[in-house]
C-alpha cells in the first residue's frame, strides 16, 4: 500500500505527512466508516507531538466536511483511544501518534466500534476510497449535515478507572517504590495518577512535554537513564513507556533493563499459575528461542506471528488466546484491553512482584536469552528480499553455523532491520559484520 504501514501511516509531519493529506484521509476513513454508522460520532485522540495541532484539526475538518461529528479528548495513550472509542458509542477511534519515533515524525492509527485495530483489508479499502476522487467529491456535505466538533477534557477519568480494574483487588502497591519514565508523551497525566492512586511511592521521570522532547533520551526507546536512577533511589521497580503508552520496557532493582521476551515469559507463566491463561501464547517471529524454550517447560504453547501488535491480537483472536505480545515492549492482555498497554502490563508485574514477594531480578533471571544482535541499516530503497542476488546463500551459511535470522524491512522508516541469534556471542558479531556488508552493497548501491 502507498499510504498504510505495519501500523497505520506513519511519516515526516509537514512532509509527506502534510494537512492535505491527513484532511483527505479522515475523509476517506470516515466514508468507509460511515457504512456501518450507529452514531455518528468519531473519537481523536494524540499524544504530545507539536505537528499534532496541525494533523488534528485537519482530521476534524476532514470528517466534518463529510458530515462526521468529533469529539477531540486531547493527549492520551494510544490503548485509551481503542478503549474510549467502544466504552463511548463512537463509530470509530483515530489517534495521531508515531509511537516510540521522534518528534519530527507523526501518524495516524484508526480503530473500529469495538476498539480493534483496523486489519490491513480496512486499510486498504481507505485507501482505496481516498485516491477515488469521484467518491471524495460525492461525499461531501452542505447546510445542516455539516458535522460539528467537540473537546472533552475529563474522559482520563474513565480510562484509569479501566486500568486499575485490571489490578488485582486484594493487592497494593503500598510499600512498593516505583519509578516511571513517561518519555514527555501522552501517559505523562495518566501513568503516575493510576500508581499514586494503588498506593505506590512513585518518582516521576520525563514529565514535561514542550512538543519537541516526546521520546527524546528518554522512555522505553532509551531506558539507561532510568536505570541509573532506579539504582541511585534504590527503588523496587522502574517502568519506561514510549511516546503513546502502547509498549513497556522493567528496569529491575538493579538498574538492569529486562529482556523483552524474559517479561513476556514470566508474566505467562503467572498468568498460567493464576489459572487465567487461555490457550497458547502469541509472539513474533522476532523473538529469542530462550522464550520457547521457557513455556516448553511450563508446558505453555507459543505460536508465532508478524511482527506488530495487530498481528499479535489476530493470532490471539483466532485461537482463542488472551496473552501475547513483541520482544520491543507491546504486551497484549486481551482480557483487559483491545491493544497493547504499557500501563496494564506495568500493573501485571507489579502484581507478579508482591503475589512472589521476590525481587524484580530474581523474577527476571529465570529466563536467560539468547545472544541476539540487531542492527537497523539505513537504505535507498526497499528491494524485494526474495530477489536479492545472493541472500538465500547468505541465510543458508547462517544455518549451517546455527544461527537464525531474519530480515525484514520496516514498516515505518526507510530500514531493513537484521536480527541474528545463535549460542556463541563471538561467532554472532562475526556474522554480523557479513550480513551488514552484504545489505550495504545490496540495497545502497
Amino acid at each position: 500500500m502507498k499510504l498504510f504501514g505495519t501500523d497505520g501511516v506513519r511519516a515526516k509531519a509537514g512532509e509527506f505527512l502534510d494537512s492535505f493529506l491527513a484532511m483527505r484521509l479522515a475523509m476517506a476513513a470516515g466514508i468507509y466508516f460511515k457504512e456501518k454508522s450507529l452514531t455518528n460520532n468519531i473519537l481523536v485522540g494524540k499524544d504530545t507531538r507539536r505537528s499534532g495541532y496541525m494533523i488534528e484539526n485537519a482530521i476534524v475538518s476532514g470528517l466534518t466536511s463529510i458530515g462526521y461529528n468529533v469529539i477531540q479528548i486531547g493527549p492520551m495513550p494510544t490503548p485509551a483511544i481503542a478503549f474510549l472509542t467502544e466504552d463511548m458509542r463512537c463509530d470509530a477511534g483515530i489517534m495521531i501518534s508515531a509511537s516510540h519515533n521522534p518528534y519530527y515524525d507523526n501518524g495516524i492509527k484508526f480503530f473500529d466500534a469495538h476498539g480493534n485495530k483496523l486489519g490491513v483489508e480496512s486499510e486498504a479499502k481507505i485507501e482505496e476510497i481516498y485516491f477515488n476522487d469521484k467518491l471524495i467529491e460525492e461525499a461531501k456535505s452542505t447546510d445542516e449535515n455539516i458535522g460539528q466538533s467537540k473537546r472533552i477534557d475529563d474522559v482520563i477519568g474513565r480510562y484509569i478507572v479501566s486500568i486499575k480494574n485490571s489490578f488485582p483487588k486484594d493487592l497494593t502497591l503500598k510499600n512498593l517504590r516505583v519509578l516511571l519514565d513517561v518519555a514527555n508523551g501522552a501517559a505523562y497525566r495518566v501513568a503516575p495518577t493510576i500508581f499514586k492512586e494503588l498506593g505506590a511511592e512513585v518518582i516521576v521521570l520525563n514529565d514535561k512535554p514542550n512538543g519537541l522532547n516526546i521520546n527524546d533520551n528518554c522512555g522505553a526507546l532509551h531506558p539507561a537513564n532510568l536505570a541509573l536512577e532506579v539504582k541511585k533511589l534504590r527503588a523496587d521497580v522502574g517502568f519506561a513507556f514510549d511516546g503513546d503508552a502502547d509498549r513497556l520496557v522493567v528496569v529491575d532493582e538493579r538498574g538492569e533493563v529486562a529482556n523483552g521476551d524474559s517479561l513476556l515469559g514470566v508474566l505467562a507463566l503467572f498468568l498460567k499459575e493464576q489459572n487465567k491463561l487461555r490457550s497458547k501464547v502469541v509472539a513474533t517471529i522476532m523473538s529469542n528461542g530462550a522464550l520457547k524454550e521457557f513455556l516448553n517447560k511450563h508446558k505453555i504453547e507459543l505460536e508465532t506471528c508478524s511482527v506488530g501488535d495487530k498481528f499479535v491480537l489476530d493470532a490471539l483472536r483466532k485461537n482463542g488466546g488472551n496473552f501475547g505480545g513483541e520482544q520491543s515492549g507491546h504486551i497484549v492482555f486481551s482480557d483487559y484491553a483491545k491493544t497493547g498497554d504499557g500501563l496494564i502490563a506495568a500493573l501485571q508485574f507489579s502484581a507478579l512482584l508482591l503475589t512472589k514477594k521476590k525481587r524484580a531480578s530474581e523474577i527476571l533471571a529465570q529466563i536467560k536469552p539468547y545472544p541476539q544482535r540487531l542492527v537497523n541499516l539505513k537504505i535507498e530503497e526497499k528491494k524485494e528480499l526474495s530477489r536479492l542476488k545472493g541472500l538465500k546463500e547468505l541465510e543458508e551459511g547462517l544455518r549451517q553455523k546455527q544461527i537464525s535470522s531474519l530480515f525484514r524491512y520496516s514498516g515505518t522508516e526507510n530500514l531493513i532491520r537484521l536480527l541474528l541469534e545463535a549460542k556463541n556471542e563471538r561467532l554472532l558479531d562475526e556474522q554480523m559484520k557479513i550480513v551488514v556488508d552484504f545489505f550495504k552493497k545490496a540495497l545502497n548501491a
